[in-house]
């Protein structure tokens, strides 16, 4: 089989041999020009390398072309120094926005700052949360009475804030109350005292009382009495005017005898009534002094109580009271007319100023603004008429329209008109 493939091969060759003979401008030119064209192809092979890594190693072209760009023209030092005024003033308008909503950030900051003090100190003005700030102080002196300890019972049981102080008036019942941190940092507390004071006394010191007050009387206002119960009220008076004494007179024999409630108090400290109540005038008038007569200390604790509460409903009352007319506010239903400079809107305040009388409908108020569209017309009206029963009448005859019905307005509405505008007495009753 190797030997028929050589053979195979010989004729192959030898016929390829044969017709390299036959075919003519075959031979080394072809040799040569096949040569050259190989050297060709290499070279051509080799620039396209040359070109690859020239083109690699370049760097790359602005703009993604090869095109040169143009030659950049110079600015002069305007227009630098206008850019820089621009860019200068853009910066400051930054700036300024920057502090303008930095300063409205600190202004709702601020503001919402003090609402929630205005909110937090509405709330501790409230009564229920004054009267935990409100301190009951009582006198040593008072716990040695009978029946006392029903007073300290009961405030307890009302968990209210008591104390026990030998600093006041002997005797006396006062009130202290503990205000919110003022100062720097809030860290300062300021007790105020109250300017109510009770002094319970029994009926042999109020008998005492009314001596000195009777001696004073008698002696054209001398104040005598030393070493009286009446000169520590005096002094205590004197040192500071601006309390305000209640005497509570109560018989400590009524808590333990059942018929002391039906014995006079006249009759009690053997005196005239007349010379009682003189003395309770001259109290009153002279001294701002008020005395009550109690029967036992409960009635005395429940005094107690019912001042304790008007002063943690005091602060919150003075509050609402301040502003002004708390009772009308701002909004629609006040029904107001906006008056514009022309003066438009005038001819309804005066139709609102008439429906202000009573039994005035919208209806007989448009009939006299039609007919006088101002109050100075009205009155000049009423001038030119002679008699005082043709000025009343005058409206009388008016007719006024309301849901398809006609009416006239009448002599009782036309006379109250007139009195209102002509009257004289702010105290006259027009109807």
């Amino acid at each position: 089989m190797s030997v028929l493939r050589r053979a195979k091969t010989w004729e192959i060759s030898e016929s390829e041999d044969s017709d390299a003979e036959t075919k003519p401008g075959l031979g080394r030119d072809d040799s040569s020009q096949t040569a050259s064209t190989e050297k060709q192809e290499q070279g051509s092979h080799g620039s396209a390398a040359n070109r690859w890594g020239s083109a690699a190693l370049a760097p790359p072209a602005a703009g993604g072309s090869d095109t040169p760009s143009p030659a950049r023209k110079r600015r002069s030092k305007e227009e630098i120094e206008e850019d820089r005024l621009k860019v200068k003033e853009r910066k400051e308008a930054r700036e300024k926005q920057r502090a303008a909503r930095a300063w409205e950030k600190e202004e709702r900051r601020q503001e919402q700052q003090r609402r929630r003090e205005a909110a937090k100190t509405l709330k501790s003005l409230r009564p229920e949360n004054c009267l935990k700030c409100i301190t009951v102080c009582i006198h040593p002196a008072l716990l040695q009475q009978d029946g006392s300890d029903v007073l300290l019972d009961t405030l307890v049981s009302l968990d209210w804030k008591f104390s026990i102080e030998s600093k006041q008036l002997v005797g006396s019942i006062a009130w202290t109350q503990d205000l919110p941190p003022q100062g720097e940092g809030g860290m300062v507390s300021v007790v105020e005292e109250e300017e109510q004071v009770l002094l319970v006394l029994s009926l042999a010191d109020f008998m005492d009382v009314v001596i000195s007050v009777k001696r004073i009387i008698h002696s054209q206002g001398v104040e005598t009495g030393v070493g009286s119960f009446w000169s520590p009220i005096l002094e205590f008076l004197n040192r500071d005017g601006k309390k305000v004494v209640t005497l509570l007179v109560t018989d400590s024999e009524s808590d333990y005898r059942s018929n002391a409630h039906s014995v006079p108090l006249q009759i009690k400290l053997g005196m005239d009534h007349l010379d009682i109540e003189e003395v309770l005038v001259y109290l009153q008038l002279y001294k701002n002094i008020s005395v009550v007569f109690l029967d036992s200390w409960q009635e005395v604790t429940d005094h107690v109580c019912a001042v304790t509460k008007a002063l943690s409903k005091r602060p919150f009352k003075l509050l609402t009271e301040g502003a002004e007319l708390p009772f009308c506010v701002d909004g629609s239903w006040a029904s107001g007319v906006r008056v514009e400079k022309d003066g438009s809107g005038l001819i309804q305040v005066w139709s609102r100023q008439i429906q202000q009388l009573n039994r005035v409908s919208p209806a007989v108020a448009s009939a006299v603004t039609a007919s006088y569209p101002s109050p100075q017309l009205l009155l000049q009206a009423y001038n030119s008429l002679g008699s005082e029963e043709d000025r009343k009448g005058l409206l009388a005859g008016l007719s006024a329209k309301s849901g398809g019905k006609e009416r006239r307005v009448g002599p009782e509405i036309s006379a109250r008109v007139y009195r209102c505008l002509t009257a004289h007495n702010p105290q006259l009753v027009l109807d």
